[in-house]
Formats: C-alpha cells, sequence, structure tokens
C-alpha cells in the first residue's frame, strides 16, 4: 500500500465530513436544533468516499461492523474509521515495536486475489468460516476454468491436474512454468496435490459443515494456506 497517498485522501475525507454551523441567521428567528452539516460539497463527499472505503477495507476489515452507523449523520461513521485508520497508518511501527515482538504479520489484503476477494465480504461481517468456505470455492471454480473441466472438483480435482501422468483427452494438467520433468519438479507436483487436499479436506469440508465460528486468527491463517495453493495455482501453465 502506497502509505502517503492512503493518508492524503483519509486526511482530505476527514476535513469535508468535519461538521460545521451554517452562517449566522440574521431574521432574528432562534434555531434550537442542531443544524450542523459537513463541511464538503455533497458529491465530493460521496466520491472520495468510494475510494475511501477501499483505503478502510485494507487498513480496518470489520470497520463497519465494529464502529457504529450514525443514523442522524451520514457520514460519520466513515469519518470515525477514517481518523482511526489514520492513526494505524501512521503509528503501526511504533504500536508494533512497543507492545509486540515486531514479528512478521499476516496481510489478508496482500494475499491473492482468489482467496481475498473470495472471502472479503463475509470476512468484513465477522463470518470467518464462511469466508474461509467461499475462499475455497472460487480457487476450486477458478481452477476448473482454467482446465476447462467440470467434471471434477477440489481434491480429486487437482490430483487430476498434478499427476505426473501424461495429459489425456478430457484430462489436462497443470506444470508450474519452471518444470522441467525432473525429480524436483516430480516432487513439487505431489505436493501442490497434497497441499490441495489439505486445504479441501480439513478446511473447506469442515466449513461447510461445521456450525461453530472460528477466530479471526485461526481464519487467517486457513486464509494464507488457500492463498498459496491460489499461487501455484495462477502460476501453472495448461498441457494438453
Amino acid at each position: 500500500m502506497n502509505v502517503e497517498w492512503a493518508l492524503a485522501e483519509l486526511s482530505v475525507f476527514v476535513d469535508m465530513t468535519t461538521l460545521i454551523q451554517p452562517p449566522p441567521d440574521n431574521s432574528g428567528v432562534l434555531i434550537l436544533a442542531d443544524m450542523r452539516y459537513p463541511k464538503g460539497p455533497p458529491d465530493r463527499i460521496v466520491a472520495s468516499a468510494q475510494v475511501v472505503e477501499q483505503i478502510l477495507d485494507r487498513v480496518l476489515p470489520d470497520w463497519r461492523r465494529t464502529i457504529p452507523e450514525d443514523r442522524d449523520e451520514r457520514w460519520q461513521q466513515h469519518r470515525q474509521a477514517a481518523q482511526r485508520a489514520i492513526a494505524a497508518l501512521e503509528r503501526e511501527e511504533e504500536v508494533h515495536e512497543n507492545l509486540g515482538d515486531n514479528a512478521p504479520r499476516l496481510d489478508a489484503g496482500r494475499m491473492h486475489p482468489w482467496a481475498w476477494e473470495g472471502a472479503r465480504s463475509l470476512w468484513q461481517s465477522g463470518h470467518y468460516r464462511e469466508a474461509v468456505r467461499a475462499a475455497s470455492v472460487k480457487i476450486n471454480t477458478e481452477a476448473q476454468n482454467k482446465l476447462g473441466r467440470r467434471d471434477v472438483s477440489e481434491t480429486a480435482l487437482f490430483q487430476s491436474a498434478y499427476t505426473s501422468d501424461d495429459p489425456k483427452s478430457g484430462q489436462p494438467r497443470l506444470r508450474l512454468r519452471d518444470d522441467d520433468g525432473g525429480r524436483t519438479a516430480q516432487s513439487v507436483r505431489r505436493g501442490v496435490a497434497a497441499l490441495a487436499e489439505g486445504c479441501y479436506a480439513p478446511l473447506r469440508n469442515p466449513a461447510s459443515h461445521d456450525e461453530g465460528e472460528l477466530s479471526e486468527d485461526e481464519a487467517l491463517e486457513q486464509l494464507a494456506t488457500l492463498s498459496l495453493l491460489a499461487r501455484y495455482v495462477d502460476r501453472s501453465e495448461v498441457h494438453r
């Protein structure tokens, strides 16, 4: 993420959504109601919100769920989220150095798009198990599209795609671009097929049948595993 750009966009939005009082009324009529309104022009606020929402989704993925809406002021939920996002971006390193062990952190927004885009909307509403399931479905669909197959799916699809057998009619194979047919390449094929089974047997299947919710940390780990599988598929070429 371009942090400098994001901070600038958020700051402009916060400024435009500052509530101000209307100019004094010289008619002599006293108005007791709160007549404050956003400082910026409505059309500019709407246009800015389109960009700001995408920044917030990256910096504070659950902002819509954790920051309450203000029914009286349309943009105040966005404004509060933007203020929090500014603090998070400006002081991120400081916070982690003082409160954490400065270990590497997983960023869902930097995972493979097939994983994160498939999971995003459910994730942001706190449905972590369903988000993992949606990501697994998206990756399976993309693999089917790449191979042009609908007759098999999930574990069976990947086992067929990454087998070391030669392609057959109706059964194309996937090979990483640096696959030279040697022992290491064959080992990688077996590994990708095993990784797929590890995704769909213990991750996708429970996500489809269990009613309990995952913790956010566990779901993030599962999403990262699916993202790794997606990268292998995306980097592979179809052999017919």
